[in-house]
């Protein structure tokens, strides 16, 4: 009978769970990001440089990140 019980509540629980991460579209409320954020390389950018490095090329890799890229 306590395992009827424990299966119960937790059938429940995931129930009320799924129901309070749904957003309005009916999918899973997921973080996906910064929108404004582009690819990298020159090629996604308005106006691509002259030119351009290996160097840029990780930096402009790591935009978002705040560790270094590993070529330095």
């Amino acid at each position: 009978m306590g395992l009827m019980r424990l299966a119960a509540v937790g059938a429940i629980g995931y129930a009320l769970y799924k129901y309070a991460v749904k957003n309005s579209a009916g999918e899973p409320a997921v973080d996906r990001g910064c929108p404004d954020v582009r690819d990298a390389g020159p090629e996604s950018m308005t106006s691509p440089p002259k030119s351009w490095s290996a160097t840029d090329e990780a930096l402009d890799e790591s935009f978002p990140a705040s560790d270094p890229p590993s070529t330095y």
